[in-house]
Formats: structure tokens, C-alpha cells, sequence
């Protein structure tokens, strides 16, 4: 009988859970949020009886569970470690840093409803102090980013290097007349090249043509602009991985978005998977006259 492994993530309101559970599930862990309890007892007996085919489960539970404080050390208690393999996650932040959470998201404090949220805060502190003792792990959030919690959770729960999820590269081809593909991250240019528009012969062909692609492959700054933007990407994609991005959107711009920006975006296409950064290409407005 194998054993499965679970994460058990709990902590204050407002330190970040919701942010860790989605970390996990970009893990590969089969996630759970916030069952009522006495599902909860159900599913901790044996979660791959309700999960099957999953060996790798995260389930978070807090204080808006009825009981929680008192019946999840009971729960903890009963499960059977031949058949769950549990760490406990307790994630924390400093008073003031949940204050200011609280104040910017404009909900209440789950046990501060009527009251000022420095009291629910205080509460729950002094609830969960057993659990918090109990804890394998316990992540204070106060000073990290977003990317920074990511960068934790995967540091300590990816079961092999490498195993984060990686980031999504795309290069968008497209024409200015049409306006910036949404969600882009980095722009580039390339109206300076020379246009085949205005070229007999080829108004009709787009940049995957061999006649396009021949015509600016004859114009010095082509072969150039290839070159340095594949070194200015290959610098800059290991840094937004390290920050664990998971999509990154590269446009690439002319006028109408058929001939040259679509040539660029071949070819940089090309040139990164040699070095190790396959993307998927997107030419938004080659099929537009």
C-alpha cells in the first residue's frame, strides 16, 4: 500500500494561504481549500481512497471552520501514518503587516467581524498558538513578496530540482495600426526595417515567405536586430525564471503585423531554441490586409 504525501496549510488569516495553495497546485499536489470539518476527518483518513491515482495532496483549513482550533490537533491525532505521510504548514505575519492586508482588501477579519481587526488578529494568535507548536514548518510572510513565497514553497516541498513549473515563453507578432497585443510584457519595434509592403511581388506573401524573409535578410540592420535582440533575451529569461514567472509575452511590432514583425519572430523563434528557449508563436494580424 503506498503512502500518500500531504501538506497541511493553515496559519493567520490574511499570511498568505491562498498563495502557498497555489503553489502547490502548480507543484502537481491534488489542492483542497477549506473543507468543513467532519469532511475533512473523512478525507484525512485515507485521501487517496477520495483522490485516486494522486500521491502528492496539500489541503488548507482555517478559522472559518467551526471548532477548528480545537478539533484539528484531535484530527491530526487520528491519522494513520502507514497510510498519510502529513507535514503541517504554519504560516504567519507580524500584526501590523495583517492589518494593513486586511485594510487594503476591505474584508473583515473572519473572528473580528463587528470589531477591529488588531482584536481578531490577537484571537486567533492566541487560538492557534497549540497548532503553531505543532508545526513541521512555519513561513513568517511579513517581509515576502508574492514571488518570494513562491520561491519558498518551491524550495522546500518540488521533490526533485527542476521540478518547478516552467515558464511559458511566447513571441507575439503584430501591427501597430491593429494596437498592443494585451498582457505584454516586453515590446519591441521593428518599424525602421525597410517594409516588403511596398514591395511588387510581395503586398501578398508575410513573413514566413522565403521572398520576404530573402528580401530583409539583404538589409544589414535585419541580421542585427535578430542578433541583439537574441542576446538581450537569452540575458534577461533566466531572470524573470528565477522569479518564477510562469508566462512571459514577448510582441514584436510593425505596421500591419504580416511582414516584419512576423520575420522576427521566426527567426528569434529559431535562434532561442537553439539555446535552450523554446516558444510558441502567436502572429496575431498575419491573416489582416
Amino acid at each position: 500500500m503506498s503512502t500518500a504525501r500531504l501538506v497541511l496549510i493553515t496559519g493567520l488569516s490574511g499570511s498568505g494561504k491562498s498563495v502557498v495553495a497555489n503553489c502547490f497546485e502548480d507543484l502537481g499536489y491534488y489542492t483542497v481549500d477549506n473543507l468543513p470539518l467532519p469532511l475533512l476527518r473523512q478525507f484525512l483518513h485515507d485521501p487517496m481512497e477520495h483522490v485516486r491515482g494522486v500521491d502528492r495532496i496539500a489541503v488548507v483549513t482555517d478559522v472559518r471552520a467551526p471548532g477548528f482550533a480545537e478539533e484539528l490537533p484531535r484530527l491530526l491525532d487520528e491519522i494513520d501514518p502507514a497510510k498519510v505521510e502529513v507535514r503541517l504548514l504554519f504560516l504567519e505575519a507580524a500584526d501590523d503587516v495583517l492589518v494593513r492586508r486586511f485594510s487594503e482588501t476591505r474584508r473583515p477579519h473572519p473572528l473580528a467581524t463587528d470589531r477591529p481587526v488588531s482584536e481578531g488578529i490577537r484571537r486567533e494568535r492566541e487560538l492557534l498558538e497549540p497548532l503553531r507548536f505543532r508545526a513541521d514548518m512555519v513561513f513568517d510572510s511579513s517581509q515576502w513578496t508574492v514571488h518570494e513565497i513562491r520561491n519558498q514553497v518551491y524550495r522546500e516541498f518540488a521533490i526533485r530540482r527542476g521540478e518547478e513549473p516552467s515558464m511559458v515563453l511566447s513571441l507575439v507578432s503584430f501591427g501597430f495600426k491593429h494596437g498592443i497585443p494585451p498582457g505584454t510584457d516586453l515590446l519591441f519595434d521593428v518599424r525602421y526595417l525597410s517594409n516588403p509592403h511596398f514591395v511588387p511581388g510581395l503586398r501578398e506573401q508575410t513573413g514566413q515567405d522565403g521572398a520576404v524573409l530573402d528580401y530583409l535578410r539583404k538589409q544589414p540592420d535585419f541580421e542585427e536586430i535578430i542578433a541583439r535582440l537574441t542576446d538581450l533575451l537569452v540575458h534577461l529569461l533566466p531572470r524573470y525564471r528565477q522569479e518564477n514567472r510562469s508566462y512571459l509575452s514577448v510582441a514584436v511590432g510593425c505596421t500591419g503585423g504580416r511582414h516584419r514583425s512576423v520575420a522576427v519572430c521566426e527567426c528569434l523563434c529559431k535562434e532561442l531554441a537553439e539555446r535552450g528557449w523554446p516558444a510558441r508563436l502567436i502572429h496575431r494580424d498575419i491573416a489582416r490586409q
